[in-house]
């Protein structure tokens, strides 16, 4: 059998082009890994950070040994997780027992489909990308009912279902304060509110137009991380550990990752929607520019970016964990007292201003 000249190169280009095709794969899949790399770094600097913080507090010590200033201890820890022995309660329901750790965790990572850590520099830019986290974020509770439900134990279903009613108390709140930043902006993009506060600096920040629903965003957000004073699904000296009093292992550990990763992503939140995301709001000398480095800026105003959002981020995350230490927890009723009776009429009412103020302003 004899090949033309032809017939070769048409198989060369097809081999070539089905090669690229996989390249082209590849190369989609390198940002969401980069993305993974770095959500699982700064996890472990939130740990450290909150061991060191409450140890200040508290006039200990705190993590030493393990690496440089007890760096290493998260991921001593979550090793020691890992190879721990996996627990399953022998009249639960093993299926839903297995998938809510899951569910508590994937519902939040997907949340930094939309979030801008820099110009341009976001997986998903999306028309509607601030309601796409609500949305999300509401699947999470579906887990932790899931969780208390099929362990088969009273503590972990009362959990469940304070986590549940703690959600949706806090959620009504949080979503108007949403759609007021959002009638401010015009625009449900975490791109365009970002874009939006960049006009006037410093003094374009949605913190100074909207300092009631800055502070309802705060505690709702807080309450949706389930932190102090907050934490009542998992009231230790009433429900003993609460929806996750059955697990052990590598689905402990899980919960505990969603705990900390709800956490970045409401800090994150606030600094997109209340300080500006990544603008630096203050003038600078482009000095770059003296010195002839001209296809180095667009790196180096990323990376700028980039940290000053994680910066604002951190300093909330700062403020959480010292809450966590500086008050006591709440009761039960006291805590949808403050939901359902406050933070609902006060979020309503500054939507309804926002939105006259709109309407006067046309």
């Amino acid at each position: 059998m004899v090949i033309d000249r032809v017939e070769v190169e048409t198989i060369n280009c097809f081999s070539k082009s089905e090669l690229l095709k996989e390249v082209y794969g590849m190369i989609w899949i390198l940002p969401i890994l980069t993305l993974l790399l770095g959500i699982t770094i700064q996890v472990l600097v939130i740990v450290w950070l909150e061991r060191e913080v409450s140890a200040s507090i508290q006039q200990r010590i705190g993590p030493e040994y393990a690496g440089p200033l007890g760096l290493l201890q998260a991921v001593a820890d979550g090793t020691k997780l890992i190879f721990k022995e996996d627990i399953l309660p022998s009249r639960g329901n093993i299926p839903l027992f297995s998938i809510g750790p899951s569910i508590a965790v994937i519902s939040i990572l997907l949340s930094f489909l939309v979030i801008p850590f820099g110009y341009r520099f976001v997986l998903a830019d999306l028309s509607i990308g601030i309601f796409l986290w609500i949305a999300i974020s509401s699947v999470a509770p579906i887990g932790l009912l899931m969780a208390g439900y099929s362990s088969n134990n009273k503590y972990s279903f009362s959990g469940a279902l304070r986590a549940a009613a703690q959600s949706i108390s806090y959620e009504i709140p949080l979503t108007f304060c949403v759609l007021a930043i959002s009638l401010l902006s015009n625009s449900s993009s975490t791109v365009d509110i970002v874009e939006a506060q960049s006009k006037y600096g410093l003094f374009g920040w949605n913190l100074w137009r909207q300092p009631i629903g800055f502070l309802v965003f705060l505690i709702s957000s807080l309450a949706e991380c389930e932190r102090l004073p907050f934490d009542l699904p998992e009231a230790e000296e009433e429900l003993v550990a609460g929806y996750q009093t059955e697990y052990s292992g590598i689905k402990y550990g899980l919960f505990y990752l969603a705990s900390y990763l709800n956490l970045l992503v409401s800090s994150l939140f606030v600094t997109i929607l209340y300080l500006g995301g990544w603008n630096f709001s203050i003038p600078y000398i482009p000095l770059f520019g003296f010195f002839q480095m001209n296809k180095m800026v667009g790196i180096l105003e990323m990376i700028m970016s980039i940290l000053i959002t994680l910066t604002k981020a951190y300093f909330f995350l700062f403020i959480s964990i010292t809450i966590r230490w500086t008050l006591p927890r709440m009761r039960m009723d006291q805590l949808l007292n403050l939901g359902w009776k406050f933070l609902l009429p006060i979020s309503l009412g500054n939507l309804l201003l926002t939105t006259s103020s709109q309407l006067v302003s046309l």
